[in-house]
């Protein structure tokens, strides 16, 4: 294996690759020990993998302006067009420069609010071809609606969901709403054809975490036919 460092305005990253051929790209939102954790999770996949780190999650991982999810915490800002364009223009095509091919197609994964990022990025790039929504935050204010009201740039080829089977167990009454938002999101999706899978895994948002990407960028990557629409819960 491979690895490289990369570092452009604030953000910085790694490259690992994890076979010498031809192969997808995976892009993702991780800190060093969460790359570590994750190349080790994704040992014997043909891959390439990318990740970011140095984001601001309240900005560049929002679609839109809201109010806080937590007290105490920051407000979302809605700085995800601008993290959009700057992949596009900027981070895919540095990461990718020495690679020595083109990847076969692209995937966006992320975890919590990363994950709802993943799916937002369809909706202003056709950059990516797979997306990994691992516990994705869906019950982000008027994210359904605004699937249900607008075309994406390109309809990709596969998107796997999860979310744990406690996280809607809250007192917190927007993120309660995460389950029933996601199977709105899967309806969505699976609505416009795409191959799509919603997994249900044990325990609350916060079990797992790395793990849980792993397992979405394994069943992305798997090119056999699928059905759509699975539902399964892990144990």
């Amino acid at each position: 294996m491979q690895t490289t460092t990369w570092q452009q305005e604030k953000y910085s990253g790694k490259i690992f690759r994890l076979t010498e051929e031809a192969c997808p790209c995976v892009y993702t939102i991780a800190d060093e020990e969460t790359a570590q954790e994750l190349v080790k999770d994704l040992t014997g996949q043909k891959m390439t993998l990318v990740t970011i780190d140095g984001i601001t999650w309240e900005d560049e991982l929002s679609p839109w302006p809201v109010a806080k999810a937590f007290h105490g915490g920051q407000d979302f800002t809605g700085g995800a067009d601008k993290f959009t364009v700057f992949l596009e223009e900027q981070l895919v095509p540095k990461a990718e420069q020495g690679l020595g091919f083109v990847p076969t197609y692209r995937v966006m994964a992320g975890y919590s609010l990363a994950g709802l990022f993943s799916l937002y990025t369809l909706y202003k790039t056709s950059l990516f071809q797979r997306i990994v929504c691992a516990s994705g935050s869906l019950w982000y204010d008027g994210f359904v609606d605004f699937m249900k009201a607008r075309q994406m740039q390109k309809l990709p080829d596969k998107v796997y969901l999860s979310m744990g089977d406690k996280e809607k167990i809250t007192k917190n009454k927007r993120l309660a709403t995460v389950e029933e938002r996601t199977l709105e999101a899967e309806q969505v999706l699976c609505q416009q054809g795409i191959t799509t899978i919603f997994e249900k895994n044990s325990g609350g948002h916060f079990l797992d975490t790395t793990e849980r990407v792993a397992k979405g960028i394994r069943w992305v990557l798997n090119n056999r036919k699928q059905n759509k629409a699975l539902s399964s819960v892990a144990a």
